[in-house]
Protein backbone atom coordinates (compact mmCIF):
# COMPACT_ATOMS: atom_id res chain seq x y z
CA UNK A 1 0.00 0.00 0.00
CA UNK A 2 1.64 2.93 -0.96
CA UNK A 3 0.31 6.29 0.63
CA UNK A 4 1.78 8.04 -3.11
CA UNK A 5 -1.61 6.13 -4.93
CA UNK A 6 -4.12 7.52 -6.79
CA UNK A 7 -7.64 8.03 -4.86
CA UNK A 8 -8.82 5.61 -7.85
CA UNK A 9 -6.41 3.02 -6.78
CA UNK A 10 -6.69 3.63 -2.96
CA UNK A 11 -10.86 2.98 -3.70
CA UNK A 12 -9.89 -0.18 -5.49
CA UNK A 13 -7.85 -1.38 -2.43
CA UNK A 14 -10.56 -0.68 0.13
CA UNK A 15 -9.03 2.36 1.64
CA UNK A 16 -10.90 4.45 4.13
CA UNK A 17 -10.36 7.82 3.81
CA UNK A 18 -10.93 10.79 6.51
CA UNK A 19 -14.38 12.02 4.76
CA UNK A 20 -15.73 8.51 4.52
CA UNK A 21 -14.63 7.37 8.03
CA UNK A 22 -16.96 10.65 9.43
CA UNK A 23 -19.26 10.53 7.25
CA UNK A 24 -20.40 6.81 6.36
CA UNK A 25 -19.04 5.28 9.77
CA UNK A 26 -18.65 7.45 12.63
CA UNK A 27 -21.64 9.09 11.85
CA UNK A 28 -24.33 6.93 11.54
CA UNK A 29 -22.53 4.68 14.56
CA UNK A 30 -21.27 6.38 16.92
CA UNK A 31 -23.77 8.87 18.64
CA UNK A 32 -21.83 12.08 19.72
CA UNK A 33 -24.28 11.48 22.88
CA UNK A 34 -21.70 8.66 24.19
CA UNK A 35 -18.84 10.56 23.29
CA UNK A 36 -17.91 11.51 26.65
CA UNK A 37 -17.30 7.79 27.38
CA UNK A 38 -14.67 8.04 25.51
CA UNK A 39 -13.12 11.45 25.52
CA UNK A 40 -12.54 11.66 29.11
CA UNK A 41 -10.10 9.16 30.00
CA UNK A 42 -11.51 9.42 33.87
CA UNK A 43 -14.76 8.34 32.62
CA UNK A 44 -13.73 5.53 30.74
CA UNK A 45 -11.95 4.19 33.27
CA UNK A 46 -14.92 4.39 35.72
CA UNK A 47 -16.95 2.86 33.36
CA UNK A 48 -14.32 -0.07 32.84
CA UNK A 49 -14.20 -0.76 36.37
CA UNK A 50 -18.02 -0.92 36.79
CA UNK A 51 -18.56 -3.56 33.74
CA UNK A 52 -15.12 -5.53 35.12
CA UNK A 53 -12.86 -5.02 32.03
CA UNK A 54 -9.09 -4.55 33.48
CA UNK A 55 -7.28 -0.79 33.14
CA UNK A 56 -4.30 0.13 35.28
CA UNK A 57 -5.26 1.02 38.57
CA UNK A 58 -6.47 4.87 39.61
CA UNK A 59 -4.06 6.84 41.84
CA UNK A 60 -5.07 9.86 42.11
CA UNK A 61 -7.35 12.71 40.17
CA UNK A 62 -6.20 16.21 40.40
CA UNK A 63 -9.82 18.55 39.73
CA UNK A 64 -8.10 21.91 41.13
CA UNK A 65 -4.67 23.77 42.14
CA UNK A 66 -5.93 23.16 45.46
CA UNK A 67 -5.40 19.60 44.74
CA UNK A 68 -2.08 20.12 44.12
CA UNK A 69 -0.74 21.21 47.77
CA UNK A 70 -0.56 17.35 48.26
CA UNK A 71 1.14 16.14 45.23
CA UNK A 72 3.78 14.82 46.98
CA UNK A 73 1.63 12.47 49.30
CA UNK A 74 -0.05 11.31 46.34
CA UNK A 75 2.91 10.08 44.60
CA UNK A 76 5.53 9.18 47.24
CA UNK A 77 4.55 5.68 47.59
CA UNK A 78 4.52 4.71 44.07
CA UNK A 79 7.89 4.36 42.22
CA UNK A 80 6.69 4.81 38.99
CA UNK A 81 3.10 6.44 37.73
CA UNK A 82 1.85 7.84 34.53
CA UNK A 83 0.07 11.45 34.52
CA UNK A 84 -2.36 12.10 31.87
CA UNK A 85 -4.87 14.70 30.72
CA UNK A 86 -8.28 13.11 31.23
CA UNK A 87 -9.37 15.04 28.07
CA UNK A 88 -6.28 14.69 26.31
CA UNK A 89 -5.68 13.27 22.81
CA UNK A 90 -2.49 12.33 20.06
CA UNK A 91 -0.62 11.20 23.48
CA UNK A 92 -0.25 14.87 24.19
CA UNK A 93 0.43 15.85 28.09
CA UNK A 94 0.91 12.40 29.34
CA UNK A 95 4.24 11.89 31.44
CA UNK A 96 5.60 9.09 32.18
CA UNK A 97 7.63 8.62 35.34
CA UNK A 98 9.98 5.10 35.41
CA UNK A 99 11.51 5.44 38.89
CA UNK A 100 12.31 7.61 41.62
CA UNK A 101 15.82 8.05 42.77
CA UNK A 102 16.62 10.80 46.06
CA UNK A 103 14.09 12.59 45.84
CA UNK A 104 13.57 12.95 42.27
CA UNK A 105 11.57 11.70 39.50
CA UNK A 106 13.01 9.44 36.88
CA UNK A 107 11.91 9.42 33.28
CA UNK A 108 12.45 6.47 31.12
CA UNK A 109 14.66 8.48 29.18
CA UNK A 110 16.94 9.34 32.22
CA UNK A 111 15.60 12.78 32.82
CA UNK A 112 15.03 13.74 36.40
CA UNK A 113 12.38 15.66 37.46
CA UNK A 114 11.56 17.43 41.03
CA UNK A 115 8.09 17.27 42.28
CA UNK A 116 7.92 21.06 41.44
CA UNK A 117 8.18 20.00 37.20
CA UNK A 118 5.53 17.64 37.76
CA UNK A 119 3.06 20.11 39.79
CA UNK A 120 3.99 22.93 36.59
CA UNK A 121 2.41 19.85 34.31
CA UNK A 122 -0.48 19.12 36.15
CA UNK A 123 -1.15 23.31 36.24
CA UNK A 124 -0.59 22.80 32.23
CA UNK A 125 -2.85 19.87 32.31
CA UNK A 126 -5.74 22.03 34.35
CA UNK A 127 -5.74 24.70 32.49
CA UNK A 128 -6.72 23.20 29.43
CA UNK A 129 -3.36 22.91 27.79
CA UNK A 130 -3.60 19.45 26.03
CA UNK A 131 -7.58 18.81 26.21
CA UNK A 132 -9.69 18.19 22.95
CA UNK A 133 -11.27 22.29 22.45
CA UNK A 134 -8.91 23.82 25.37
CA UNK A 135 -11.54 23.39 28.11
CA UNK A 136 -10.50 22.93 31.90
CA UNK A 137 -9.48 19.53 32.34
CA UNK A 138 -8.95 17.03 35.29
CA UNK A 139 -5.13 14.90 35.88
CA UNK A 140 -5.12 11.69 36.34
CA UNK A 141 -2.48 9.63 37.97
CA UNK A 142 -2.32 6.08 36.96
CA UNK A 143 -0.31 3.36 38.22
CA UNK A 144 2.78 2.17 35.79
CA UNK A 145 2.55 -0.56 33.39
CA UNK A 146 5.63 -2.83 33.25
CA UNK A 147 5.73 -4.35 29.99
CA UNK A 148 6.07 -8.39 29.90
CA UNK A 149 9.65 -9.08 29.21
CA UNK A 150 8.50 -11.04 26.04
CA UNK A 151 8.23 -7.24 24.60
CA UNK A 152 11.04 -5.74 26.02
CA UNK A 153 13.19 -5.22 22.88
CA UNK A 154 10.45 -4.16 20.97
CA UNK A 155 9.64 -1.03 22.40
CA UNK A 156 12.41 1.78 23.80
CA UNK A 157 11.59 4.40 26.59
CA UNK A 158 7.61 3.39 26.50
CA UNK A 159 5.31 0.19 27.10
CA UNK A 160 3.59 -1.56 23.71
CA UNK A 161 0.18 -1.33 23.04
CA UNK A 162 -2.17 -2.47 20.93
CA UNK A 163 -4.60 -0.83 18.94
CA UNK A 164 -7.73 -3.03 17.88
CA UNK A 165 -10.05 -1.58 15.87
CA UNK A 166 -13.71 -3.00 16.59
CA UNK A 167 -16.94 -2.42 14.15
CA UNK A 168 -20.17 -3.39 15.45
CA UNK A 169 -19.13 -5.39 17.95
CA UNK A 170 -16.13 -7.17 15.81
CA UNK A 171 -12.60 -6.87 16.01
CA UNK A 172 -11.65 -6.49 12.08
CA UNK A 173 -8.11 -5.08 12.40
CA UNK A 174 -5.14 -4.59 14.33
CA UNK A 175 -1.69 -3.01 14.88
CA UNK A 176 0.66 -2.98 17.89
CA UNK A 177 2.58 0.27 18.09
CA UNK A 178 5.97 0.34 19.50
CA UNK A 179 7.33 3.63 20.64
CA UNK A 180 10.87 5.10 19.62
CA UNK A 181 13.34 7.41 20.30
CA UNK A 182 11.63 9.75 17.87
CA UNK A 183 8.07 9.28 19.40
CA UNK A 184 9.75 10.36 22.67
CA UNK A 185 8.53 6.87 24.15
CA UNK A 186 5.04 7.63 23.02
CA UNK A 187 2.98 5.28 20.81
CA UNK A 188 1.43 7.33 18.61
CA UNK A 189 2.53 6.73 14.75
CA UNK A 190 2.45 10.23 13.70
CA UNK A 191 5.14 11.21 16.14
CA UNK A 192 7.49 8.21 14.86
CA UNK A 193 6.45 5.13 16.83
CA UNK A 194 6.42 2.31 14.62
CA UNK A 195 3.03 0.84 13.32
CA UNK A 196 2.77 -3.56 13.17
CA UNK A 197 0.04 -4.40 11.53
CA UNK A 198 -1.38 -8.24 13.23
CA UNK A 199 -4.13 -10.99 11.82
CA UNK A 200 -7.20 -11.10 13.42
CA UNK A 201 -7.26 -14.58 12.74
CA UNK A 202 -3.93 -15.36 15.06
CA UNK A 203 -2.12 -12.27 16.21
CA UNK A 204 0.88 -12.60 14.62
CA UNK A 205 2.95 -9.63 12.57
CA UNK A 206 2.14 -9.44 8.76
CA UNK A 207 3.77 -5.52 8.17
CA UNK A 208 5.27 -2.88 10.01
CA UNK A 209 5.26 0.64 9.02
CA UNK A 210 7.46 3.94 10.56
CA UNK A 211 6.41 7.52 9.08
CA UNK A 212 4.43 5.54 6.41
CA UNK A 213 7.83 3.31 5.20
CA UNK A 214 7.79 -0.20 5.31
CA UNK A 215 10.20 -1.75 8.19
CA UNK A 216 11.04 -4.92 9.85
CA UNK A 217 13.82 -4.11 12.45
CA UNK A 218 12.49 -1.81 15.30
CA UNK A 219 14.33 1.31 14.79
CA UNK A 220 16.34 1.46 17.33
CA UNK A 221 16.72 -1.68 19.24
CA UNK A 222 17.08 -3.76 16.38
CA UNK A 223 13.80 -6.38 17.25
CA UNK A 224 12.87 -8.29 13.99
CA UNK A 225 9.45 -6.97 13.97
CA UNK A 226 8.05 -10.18 11.68
CA UNK A 227 8.80 -12.58 14.64
CA UNK A 228 6.01 -10.89 16.60
CA UNK A 229 2.94 -12.79 17.73
CA UNK A 230 0.66 -11.97 20.39
CA UNK A 231 0.03 -14.96 22.95
CA UNK A 232 -3.54 -15.04 24.69
CA UNK A 233 -4.66 -13.55 21.39
CA UNK A 234 -8.11 -14.48 21.38
CA UNK A 235 -8.54 -13.01 24.88
CA UNK A 236 -7.12 -9.53 23.92
CA UNK A 237 -9.60 -9.40 21.13
CA UNK A 238 -12.60 -10.61 23.78
CA UNK A 239 -11.43 -7.55 25.82
CA UNK A 240 -11.73 -4.62 22.50
CA UNK A 241 -15.40 -6.19 21.92
CA UNK A 242 -16.31 -5.46 25.44
CA UNK A 243 -15.00 -2.52 25.73
CA UNK A 244 -17.36 -1.66 22.72
CA UNK A 245 -20.06 -3.54 24.11
CA UNK A 246 -19.66 -1.22 27.07
CA UNK A 247 -19.69 2.03 25.56
CA UNK A 248 -22.59 1.40 22.76
CA UNK A 249 -20.31 2.96 20.08
CA UNK A 250 -20.65 0.46 16.45
CA UNK A 251 -16.85 1.73 15.49
CA UNK A 252 -14.39 2.05 18.20
CA UNK A 253 -10.78 1.89 18.65
CA UNK A 254 -9.73 0.20 21.89
CA UNK A 255 -6.05 0.82 22.67
CA UNK A 256 -4.91 -2.62 24.87
CA UNK A 257 -1.49 -3.32 26.96
CA UNK A 258 0.01 -6.42 28.34
CA UNK A 259 1.57 -5.74 32.05
CA UNK A 260 4.18 -8.47 33.00
CA UNK A 261 2.10 -9.07 36.35
CA UNK A 262 -1.85 -8.35 35.45
CA UNK A 263 -1.56 -9.21 31.33
CA UNK A 264 -4.13 -7.41 29.25
CA UNK A 265 -5.70 -3.78 30.45
CA UNK A 266 -7.72 -1.21 28.79
CA UNK A 267 -5.09 1.74 28.10
CA UNK A 268 -8.13 3.82 26.79
CA UNK A 269 -10.72 3.96 24.19
CA UNK A 270 -10.75 6.23 20.51
CA UNK A 271 -14.34 6.72 19.04
CA UNK A 272 -12.19 8.73 16.42
CA UNK A 273 -9.16 6.29 15.73
CA UNK A 274 -6.61 7.09 12.91
CA UNK A 275 -6.70 5.48 9.71
CA UNK A 276 -2.79 4.75 9.79
CA UNK A 277 -3.53 1.18 10.65
CA UNK A 278 -4.71 0.27 7.11
CA UNK A 279 -1.25 1.13 6.15
CA UNK A 280 0.52 -0.83 9.09
CA UNK A 281 -1.42 -4.03 8.17
CA UNK A 282 -1.42 -2.88 3.87
CA UNK A 283 -5.09 -4.07 4.01
CA UNK A 284 -8.45 -1.39 3.70
CA UNK A 285 -10.74 -1.13 5.74
CA UNK A 286 -13.59 -0.98 3.73
CA UNK A 287 -13.81 -4.38 2.56
CA UNK A 288 -13.48 -5.71 6.31
CA UNK A 289 -16.18 -2.93 7.04
CA UNK A 290 -18.49 -4.95 4.25
CA UNK A 291 -17.94 -8.35 4.98
CA UNK A 292 -19.43 -7.57 8.46
CA UNK A 293 -22.40 -5.35 6.97
CA UNK A 294 -23.28 -8.70 5.11
CA UNK A 295 -23.34 -11.42 7.72
CA UNK A 296 -26.82 -12.48 9.53
CA UNK A 297 -28.79 -10.06 11.81
CA UNK A 298 -28.50 -12.65 14.15
CA UNK A 299 -24.51 -12.49 14.59
CA UNK A 300 -24.81 -9.02 15.97
CA UNK A 301 -26.65 -10.32 19.20
CA UNK A 302 -24.04 -12.68 19.98
CA UNK A 303 -21.70 -12.68 23.04
CA UNK A 304 -18.32 -10.98 22.58
CA UNK A 305 -16.82 -14.45 22.92
CA UNK A 306 -18.62 -15.79 19.73
CA UNK A 307 -18.39 -12.57 17.90
CA UNK A 308 -14.27 -12.80 18.01
CA UNK A 309 -14.40 -16.17 17.13
CA UNK A 310 -16.72 -15.28 14.28
CA UNK A 311 -14.49 -12.69 13.62
CA UNK A 312 -11.05 -15.11 13.65
CA UNK A 313 -12.33 -17.28 10.63
CA UNK A 314 -13.61 -14.06 8.47
CA UNK A 315 -10.42 -12.10 8.69
CA UNK A 316 -6.79 -13.04 8.02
Amino acid sequence: MSMFASPRRLREMGVVGMNQRNNTIIGPLNPRSLYPLVDNKLKTKLLATEKGIPTPALLGALKTQHDLKGLADVLAPHDGFAVKPAKGSGGKGILVIASQRNGMFIKANGQELRVDDIRRHITNILSGLFSLGGAPDVAIIEELVRPDPMYENLSVEGVPDIRIIVYRGFPIMAMMRLSTRASDGKANLHQGAVGVGLTISTGIAVNAVQFNHTVREHPDSGADLMSIKIPGWADLLELGARSADATGLGYLGTDIVIDRDRGPLLLELNARPGLAIQIANGVGLAFRIREVDEIRPRYFRESPHERIHRAMTMFN
